[in-house]
């Protein structure tokens, strides 16, 4: 197994930018990019569902991590999430992000059809395959993808030495536990909870809230790591009570996360991709509120 020091901590799930017209936009990616180094962030987990991976193309993930390289390459830890619902283009992506350096890929399983364990670990095996030099991740996110890791499913996949372990979201924190006892190194997924996560064996976190609000989860991460478990529980419900806020608006949540970046640091991410729901006028009173609570949240505890 690889050295796996370089993934403890927080790793914000990089957002999909686009520019005017919808396209995505390098620039932006860029900046994104810079001002996620700037922040002191562990690393990134690009193309994954704050990517809105599930509606772009080939092409387009691509372009993004091809960008996000170019600014973070040697500087932060870059994890490449590559699946498509079809093993070729999946192993394509693969095969680019090694091409470009990341320290690893990550893929969720296929989507839609329900598939049995076997044809799972074939799929991500496969995919491995196509990065044969880079760290693998398999990702656990069942209330999407419809499917859930198992105990014998991650065993077989740790057969495979480039599998060194798994980015959680299910809800329960004992899975976090179970593949921690099977020799797997554990991100914790759901936001809400990475307190919880921590606490239990995760090695750190990857979030889509993250990026709203980074110093607030590395102090946390901190937080934890030294036994301040008080105040990591209080900046834990915090942001809880932020990203409830978040959820509340007519539009995606990402849409909502765009604007907070917006007026918080003047980055411009542009709007979210159909059919995601963009935000409408009411949504803005509820994006400037939260940006308000994680200026006060981060005075509070990161000054």
């Amino acid at each position: 197994m690889s050295n796996t020091s370089k993934y403890e901590g927080i790793i914000p799930a990089f957002y999909a930018c686009y520019d005017e017209k919808g396209n995505v936009s390098p620039d932006a990616v860029r900046e994104l990019t810079r001002w996620f180094i700037k922040k002191g962030v562990t690393g990134l987990y690009v193309g994954g569902s704050s990517g809105e991976c599930i509606y772009q193309s080939k092409e387009e993930r691509k372009l993004v991590l091809e960008n996000v390289m170019d600014e973070a390459k040697g500087k932060i830890t870059i994890i490449a999430h590559v699946a498509c619902n079809n093993t070729a283009d999946s192993c394509e992506l693969a095969a680019h992000a090694e091409s470009l350096g990341v320290d690893a890929i990550a893929a969720i399983p296929p989507i839609y059809f329900k598939l049995p364990p076997h044809a799972i670990a074939k799929y991500w095996n496969d995919i491995s395959a196509a990065a044969p030099n880079t760290d693998f991740v398999l990702y656990n996110i069942p209330q999407l993808a419809g499917v859930s890791l198992t105990v014998p499913l991650l065993k077989e996949m740790l057969k495979n030495p480039r599998v060194i372990g798994v980015k959680n979201s299910s809800a329960p924190t004992q899975d976090i536990q179970m593949w921690r006892d099977e020799g797997a190194i554990v991100f914790n997924g759901p936001d809400e909870q990475l307190i919880s996560g921590l606490v239990i064996g995760a090695i750190g976190g990857i979030g889509g809230t993250y990026g709203a609000m980074p110093e607030l989860y590395i102090e946390l991460f901190r937080c934890v790591k030294d036994c301040e478990l008080d105040k990591a529980l209080d900046i834990q419900n915090d942001c809880c009570r932020i990203i409830y806020k978040m959820c509340s608006g007519h539009g995606n949540m990402y849409g909502i996360i765009k604007e907070i970046l917006r007026i918080n640091e003047g980055i411009d991410c542009g709007s979210v991709r159909l059919p995601l729901a963009a935000l409408v006028e009411a949504d803005l009173p509820i994006a400037k509120e939260c940006a308000d609570m994680i200026k006060a949240a981060t005075q509070k505890y990161c000054n």
